[in-house]
């Protein structure tokens, strides 16, 4: 996968409008400012065309699949028809489901639990772990990370050519990594997934709301993303493709609209006859609100003009990039190097900081919003640091003292929402703090790193 820009103009896109682009923050220095939303990657703030829609659907709330009167088939038929629009976003096959969750985690851990007996799987010590963990049950193969996409590629070949016995197999990686933002060559790793026999899951939650995901051009079995990474709230996700599996596993909960009859048995037990639709792994009532905010998202990022906003980031990543480059204690964290195409998603350490420090003072004293610690990928933050997996250190809650060195990193993040304004203050704070210093003295409070309210302002 790439990015491809030259023969786009960023300057026809302007940042899509968000909710809290004008919300002011204090500062521990005075006064307030704008806040700066620079953490796109862990919750991207929700679009104004989503909220909107949002609140024009919720007076006619109403049950799903379960009512006779007019606003339960209006919310009927718009659950449905999000289903549609989702479908239509990822490019999904004719004979594809695709089944609404809570999340990405919630998804992999569907898919999880619908994996077939004896089912081996293979996923890069490189993600989420939301896509690391779920498959407890399954017998499961950590690949290194690897330092080139072509790499990548090879180390998987070489382990699923090695598997034995030789059966159901499955490959989950991520599309773009929440730590570096690096695109992963997804294409190339379906090709060599199928090529042995073994299915793909693209974990998309930091692509698809940076890049468009077609499920049929990059031939992936299963895709899942987070609505709330995609600028639409309200906890809901998606798991996207191949019917097969999901239809022969039991349940993932068991109840009301998974089940399409139920009847007593004369021994006085129970049966029950399951659908073979979505509705197989929806059991109860469903996140009605949550699904049409991800089909909104969906529907207003295809009509803004997906390429056009790639195009934007794109300049935005450049700018971020050029500048931390200026910066010589900044260290830039990346599995595939300089030239590799990346989502707005980038990690830093920043030598003589510790990095709940830093972007505790980003936060106090300049307004920015941006993200420390391990980014739930502790395997991968660890590797791109150099450190031992014993040393300290957690995802969120650093233990080492300002000023003390962290095995944590600095995450800034942004998309289609971001103002020029924020990454132009972002990088002069950069640049002011490893120049000056904070202006403000702080302290480590129930593991975060906070001002210290009792302690007068620095000086610069």
């Amino acid at each position: 996968m790439s990015v491809t820009t030259a023969a786009l103009d960023p300057s026809v896109c302007a940042p899509l409008p968000v909710l809290g682009q004008d919300v002011t923050v204090p500062l521990v220095t005075g006064g307030e400012v704008v806040y700066a939303a620079l953490d796109y990657a862990a919750s991207a703030p929700a679009l104004q065309r989503v909220w909107d829609d949002v609140a024009a659907y919720a007076p006619y709330y109403g049950s799903v699949h379960r009512g006779a009167g007019y606003l339960s088939q209006l919310s009927t038929d718009l659950f449905e028809n999000s289903r549609r629009t989702v479908a239509e976003f990822l490019g999904c096959r004719a004979e594809d489901q695709v089944v609404f969750t809570r999340s990405t985690t919630d998804s992999l851990n569907l898919l999880a639990a619908a994996l077939p007996a004896d089912c081996q799987v293979f996923v890069y010590e490189t993600e989420h772990h939301a896509s690391l963990l779920p498959w407890r049950d399954a017998r499961v193969t950590y690949l290194d990370a690897p330092r080139t996409p072509a790499q990548a590629v090879e180390t998987l070949e070489r382990a699923l050519a090695d598997r034995d016995p030789y059966g159901p197999a499955l490959v989950c990686v991520t599309g773009a990594s929440n730590v570096t933002g690096e695109l992963w060559p997804v294409k190339e790793l379906a090709a060599a997934a199928h090529a042995h026999g073994a299915r793909i899951v693209l974990d998309a939650a930091q692509l698809a709301p940076h890049h468009p995901v077609d499920i049929a051009e990059l031939d992936v079995d299963w895709v899942a993303f987070s609505g709330h990474k995609l600028y639409a709230p309200f906890g809901s996700g998606v798991l996207a493709g191949r019917a097969d599996w999901l239809r022969e596993a039991g349940p993932y909960l068991a109840g009301g609209g998974a089940s399409r009859k139920v009847s007593r048995r004369a021994d006085g037990g129970v049966d029950v006859d399951w659908h073979t639709t979505a509705a197989r792994h929806e059991a109860g009532s469903p996140n009605v609100i949550g699904v049409y905010s991800i089909a909104s998202a969906c529907k207003a990022l295809t009509e803004a003009g997906f390429d056009n906003l790639v195009a934007r980031e794109q300049e935005l990543v450049s700018r971020v990039r050029e500048g931390l480059a200026e910066v010589p204690e900044v260290q830039v964290l990346s599995l595939f190097g300089d030239d590799a195409p990346r989502v707005g998603v980038i990690s830093f350490v920043v030598r003589g900081w510790n990095s709940s420090h830093f972007a505790a003072a980003l936060s106090a004293e300049y307004g920015i919003g941006v993200r420390d610690g391990l980014f739930c990928a502790h395997p991968l933050v660890r590797t791109l640091l150099g450190s031992d997996p014993q040393d300290p250190g957690e995802c969120g809650a650093p233990e080492a003292e300002p000023g003390e060195r962290s095995l944590n990193a600095i995450r800034v993040s942004f998309g289609a929402g971001t103002p020029d304004e924020h990454i132009d203050r972002f990088l002069r704070a950069i640049s002011e703090l490893v120049r000056d210093g904070a202006r403000w003295n702080y302290r480590t409070e129930d593991g975060r790193c906070v001002p210290d309210r009792g302690e007068a302002a620095r000086t610069a």
